[in-house]
């Protein structure tokens, strides 16, 4: 194995852990400290939930959502053993001492894991742990991953080069502001025609080889397979994407025949769904008897001595699978017939007194928590446009009709990252509809309590678009 890929990484994670665990058992139990025999299962169980949670099974492109879900599965799974254990036999801890044990063994881990990752991250850019990499291919799909690449260097891929057989080959990636790259031009050492690719692996100590299957044939692939088989390389096939927004394209049979399918949700998963309706159930329920049963008829005498017409603003609005529904606000203008057609702008004049205070505030928002009791939104997710501007955005971004495998939001990743409020641009949809499909395929439930508590300071602080 060649020396630049350490075989250590997961083992000191692996031992780190072990020596935190066996510590705690024995520094929180100085004169009662457990048998051999409770040692030995708290151990073997350990690695045993390991097996299953996989938190020693990561790749260099793991997500940190990810390394996060894989810790509370393993701490709620272990938990789950630690505790049978207690039920099936007697043991001289008690169920106190093992949670203050297990507390304290879980917050090591955690902050273990943390600085772990920082520490492999600040290696990797050093130039240790890293993989050589050759690329096959001259196209623009390959570009994507060689822009991953060449910018974050803290996953440690070294690209060395590429081979094609066009006649005037040039491969090149864009450097991000933000990007770790210390030097280079932006362009790729050119090594040669394919053919030449085999012998220069074997020399270089190539570990992974990416392919594009566009620019080479099913027998050149077959043989740089092969190839890759017998010299224990990586092969890894780059299809041409034409420009997808999806990253979550995955494979699964149907029988014996593969089918590459473009988009898995994480909402897919029953369980995460469930969870997610859960905690809408629970959170909208609190807002609605704790704060909209004295707000509402607050806001009812404000309103109504400012402008004649109703408490509540009723607009059918875009839903789940492109389902309309009725959305509720509180009104803050005054009753108009221009409502469902024109968006609101910067110094409005159909905009109330009363109504500049709750829609600077959002507080104009907080009845879409009846909407997400009824099972029409969610506390997170993409925002409901009117059917007017849906009409008009499908026209002008391909994959709009995308943020409707979900259901719309009272906030989403979009409104916390400045894209809330009036669409002065193109742009500003392109993004917002950008954001909200990467919220799609990538959603946690710790993602969900990130974007509600940065709206909640947002709304605190005030923002330029909320007008």
């Amino acid at each position: 194995m060649p020396k630049h890929y350490s075989i250590f990484i997961k083992p000191i994670s692996v031992i780190a852990h072990l020596v935190l665990l066996n510590a705690a058992f024995y520094f929180l139990h100085f004169t009662n400290y457990p048998s051999a025999q409770f040692i030995l299962f708290a151990n073997l169980s350990w690695l045993l939930v390991a097996y299953f949670s996989k938190i020693y099974h990561y790749k260099r492109t793991i997500k940190i959502t990810k390394v996060v879900s894989q810790l509370a599965i393993h701490f709620a799974l272990y938990t789950l053993v630690m505790l049978s254990y207690f039920a099936l036999t007697d043991t001289l801890l008690s169920t106190r001492e093992l949670a203050k044990v297990l507390l304290v063994v879980y917050i090591g881990v955690t902050l273990f894991r943390a600085f772990y990752f920082s520490g492999l991250r600040w290696y990797r850019i050093e130039g240790g742990n890293y993989r050589n990499v050759i690329l096959i291919g001259g196209n623009t799909s390959l570009t994507p991953v060689l822009n991953f690449m060449m910018n974050r260097l803290d996953f440690g891929y070294k690209v060395l080069g590429f081979f094609s057989d066009d006649k005037k080959p040039v491969l090149s990636y864009k450097k991000h502001n933000n990007a770790l790259v210390k030097n280079g031009n932006g362009k790729i050492d050119f090594l040669g025609k394919i053919d030449s690719c085999y012998a220069y692996a074997l020399e270089n100590e190539v570990d992974e080889i990416y392919c594009s299957i566009s620019d080479v044939d099913q027998e050149t692939i077959d043989k740089i397979i092969a190839f890759g088989d017998r010299n224990l390389i990586e092969v890894k096939l780059i299809p041409d994407s034409k420009g997808v927004f999806s990253n979550n394209m995955f494979l699964e049979y149907y029988g014996m025949v593969p089918v590459l399918s473009i988009r898995k949700l994480p909402f897919d998963n029953q369980l995460s769904k469930f969870f997610k309706r859960l905690f809408d159930i629970v959170f909208s329920t609190l807002v609605i008897v704790f704060v909209l049963s004295w707000l509402s008829p607050l806001l009812y005498i404000l309103i109504k001595r400012e402008s004649k017409g109703p408490l509540y603003f009723k607009q059918v609005r875009d839903g789940l699978r492109g389902n309309s529904f009725v959305c509720y606000k509180y009104r803050s203008m005054g009753v108009n017939n221009r409502s469902d057609k024109d968006q609101t702008v910067r110094g409005d004049l159909r905009i109330t007194k009363v109504g500049k205070f709750i829609r600077r505030t959002s507080i104009d928002e907080l009845p879409q928590f009846i909407n997400v009791l009824k099972g029409e939104m969610s506390v997170v997710g993409p925002r409901p446009h009117m059917l007017s501007q849906s009409a008009k955005f499908i026209k002008i971004v391909d994959k709009y009709m995308v943020r409707h495998y979900v259901k719309p939001g009272i906030t989403g990743l979009a409104q916390v990252r400045g894209y809330r409020g009036e669409i002065e641009t193109d742009a500003d949809i392109i993004n917002r509809v950008k954001l909200d499909i990467f919220y799609i395929e990538n959603w946690s439930f710790i993602l969900d309590i990130n974007i509600i508590i940065r709206t909640i300071i947002n709304a605190i602080r005030g923002e330029e678009k909320a007008y």
